[in-house]
């Protein structure tokens, strides 16, 4: 659907990235400008193999579909050349802290001046302005500060820290639905756009919320009571396992109750494990009297919302990862059973500096050479 756009794309770390490679999934032509010689950006955060730029998987996870441009952008032709690939684009992300890009003479308003149809999108964790906007922070960090990770306790109160980078893959998706609003406005009226995407902004609103319903409604209505609920949790199984039970709605809590032979427990769809300790006992000891799979296959013949807790090294196996076939999309996976095969994992990343600059700038051969000499631009892959 976005075959045509072209995206340039001068981001680092996750939220940018993920951000580009959904653009390009869409069909858009993602140039990453990468930087040369190459920086530490993200090693101390994603390190070692993982992160490896050819085979790592954080790498292959996030910058699927782009094609890589290698620039000096402390030379002022390393600048120049940067410049000349954003005024061709339809749209440039970057994820610096505020006032880095325009240091470099590559911001929003250099780049209006000579393409007021390009749409500039900014990907930040606190935004362009407030009171923290020039701060660092991590994934962590914006949970913390937007009342998300307060949310999110363990069973002693203390706020818990997700395996899983929320706010970076969050607000990675909603920078792309914000530049496909952009693109439809421009194809409306010609106009550009300038986005100020702030991973702290999204998980905000997602709090205010249940920020606006702890002032109207009685505590006990919402989430804190919610994970109280029998019929709201997660169960350890008879093989080490676990499966989620969800049953809120009193449909879904009957239709359990009766597939599992316990009428007597019809009538408590909204008990609470304090109010009713002893049939969260009985319910912890029914689910441990069978494995993850056959419970998982009774969640499959009833509607009563019980699905297993799918684990990380299980997942591309799982049923529904297999039967959506999302597996495929990654070519890491792909990639690894490859490897496995030759022992040698093959290479994703490919530095395309040389053809992209002839085909996009038509530099010659001459200029590259010379651009090459000076320390701007890498040497052509052998």
């Amino acid at each position: 659907m976005l075959t045509g756009v072209t995206v340039v794309d001068f981001s680092r770390h996750l939220p940018g990235p993920v951000c580009t490679m959904r653009l390009a999934d869409l069909g858009a032509e993602v140039i990453e400008i990468t930087s040369f010689p190459v920086s530490d950006h993200g090693q101390s955060t994603y390190a070692a193999g993982w992160e490896a730029r050819e085979t790592g998987a954080f790498y292959l996870r996030s910058h699927r579909n782009h094609k890589s441009i290698s620039l000096n952008l402390r030379t002022d032709e390393g600048k120049a050349l940067a410049f000349a690939l954003a005024r061709q684009a339809d749209v440039v992300v970057e994820s610096f802290r505020p006032g880095v890009l325009r240091h470099l003479g590559l911001d929003y308003d250099s780049l209006w001046a000579v393409h007021p149809s390009l749409i500039y999108c900014s990907v930040t964790g606190y935004g362009q302005s407030g009171e923290m906007y020039q701060l660092g922070g991590n994934d962590l960090n914006i949970q913390a500060v937007s009342g998300f990770l307060s949310a999110v306790r363990d069973g002693e109160g203390k706020p818990v820290i997700a395996d899983f980078p929320l706010a970076d893959y969050a607000v990675g998706l909603y920078a792309s639905e914000q530049i496909c609003a952009a693109l439809v406005q421009r194809s409306r009226t010609g106009r550009g756009a300038y986005l100020d995407v702030a991973s702290g902004d999204l998980l905000s609103s997602w709090m205010g919320l249940h920020a606006i319903l702890g002032k109207c409604s009685d505590p006990m209505d919402l989430g804190a009571n919610q994970k109280e609920r029998l019929a709201y949790q997660v169960y350890e199984t008879a093989d080490g396992h676990y499966v989620a039970l969800a049953a809120l709605e009193e449909k879904f809590w009957l239709n359990f109750c009766r597939a599992v032979g316990r009428h007597d427990w019809e009538l408590l769809y909204q008990a609470t494990i304090s109010r009713q300790p002893e049939v969260y006992e009985d319910l912890q000891a029914l689910f441990l009297s069978r494995t993850q799979a056959e419970w998982s296959e009774l969640g499959m013949e009833v509607d009563c919302c019980l699905t297993a807790v799918e684990e990380r090294e299980n997942w591309s196996e799982s049923l529904y990862v297999t039967s959506r076939e999302i597996a495929y999309t990654l070519p890491y996976l792909e990639q690894k059973t490859r490897a496995a095969a030759s022992d040698k994992s093959p290479a994703w990343y490919t530095d395309q500096t040389h053809e992209l600059l002839r085909k996009k700038l038509h530099v010659s051969e001459g200029e590259l050479g010379r651009l090459q000499k000076l320390g701007v631009i890498p040497a052509t892959p052998s």
